[in-house]
């Protein structure tokens, strides 16, 4: 198994602003490479909050940081922030939100997880394996309407639908259990193979996204990082996958409009109450570090400090 390399490390660290006295919350902490990097700046008064909801990382992060003072570890999916907040006495106090989207490369090398096409293992692909139910059982049971909807939704898939034909049919003769049998079902039912892509990345992905619920996750997330952000701290986000991306993209682009009034209102920019300030452009890995981890080849960040608040506009 590889060592883990995490995606534009410094510059998420940079764009964090992160001074020694902060408060900081790495969402996504995997195996803590953007952790280190905010603990080798803070200082004895700072505070990270390190969530994951892989017991995998959990048990890292608690190996590494579990005697830290600074560090508080919480096993959670991060679309549980809010409740985090309230639960570690943190809100509205937090310098800086980090988020480092999709799965790590610990979990893609690791046959066990399920996650990856390339490795035959079972078919699992929970980011909790102590929680829901694993691919394998969703599969099991869907309709074929569903899967091919996840497939065409979240994989982004022309081809859905006689992907997810071909998977009902296959689980009349035999349960699907195996990622190698998956990915042999999907390479079979495909029609136009894309060059230098297996032919079931994106099916893999989709089922992932739909296991995990991973774009409610996030969304939910994104409002709760806003509303806890102290004045001038930083929302940083690193996304890989497109939907991700247009979430996120979205998400800070009405923060930073503020307020949605009719066109022919009167308001300035100022009373439409923005949460917001974008910061610079989307980022993304220079080439260097596409050669030397072909894995953030399609990583982007985004960068956004959030406003003082505003009295609202009285019509």
């Amino acid at each position: 198994m590889r060592h883990h390399e995490t995606v534009l490390q410094r510059e998420a660290v940079s764009a964090l602003n992160v001074r020694p006295d902060g408060r900081y919350v790495d969402a996504t902490f995997g195996r803590g490479g953007h952790a280190r990097a905010i603990l080798d700046i803070l200082g004895v008064e700072g505070v990270l909050l390190a969530l994951d909801r892989d017991p995998e990382a959990i048990a890292v992060a608690q190996e590494l940081m579990g005697q830290d003072p600074r560090v508080i570890v919480v096993k959670t999916p991060f679309g549980a922030l809010e409740r985090v907040m309230v639960e570690k006495q943190l809100r509205c106090t937090v310098n800086g939100v980090l988020f480092d989207l999709g799965v790590s490369s610990p979990q893609l090398d690791d046959p066990v997880r399920g996650f990856s096409f390339m490795r035959d293992g079972p078919l699992d692909m929970r980011m909790d394996s102590e929680t829901t139910d694993s691919a394998a059982d969703w599969l099991a049971s869907a309709t074929e309407q569903q899967i091919a909807d996840v497939i065409y939704r979240l994989g982004e898939e022309r081809h859905s639908r006689r992907i997810a034909r071909a998977i009902v049919k296959a689980r009349t003769r035999m349960a699907i259990t195996r990622t190698g049998q998956l990915a042999e079902i999907v390479k079979q039912a495909h029609p136009a193979w894309e060059k230098h892509k297996h032919p079931a990345t994106r099916t893999f992905q989709a089922i992932r996204m739909h296991i995990n619920n991973e774009l409610s996750e996030l969304t939910s997330a994104l409002e709760a990082a806003v509303n806890n952000l102290a004045v001038g701290g930083r929302l940083v986000v690193i996304s890989f996958h497109s939907l991700e991306d247009r979430i996120v993209k979205k998400f800070m682009a009405k923060c930073s409009k503020g307020d949605a009034f009719p066109r022919d209102v009167p308001v300035t920019a100022e009373q439409l109450c923005p949460s917001l300030k974008l910061i610079g452009r989307p980022i993304r890995p220079a080439t260097d570090e596409v050669q030397t981890n072909n894995r953030a080849r399609s990583a982007v960040m985004r960068v956004a400090e959030k406003l003082e608040a505003r009295p609202a506009v009285n019509l």
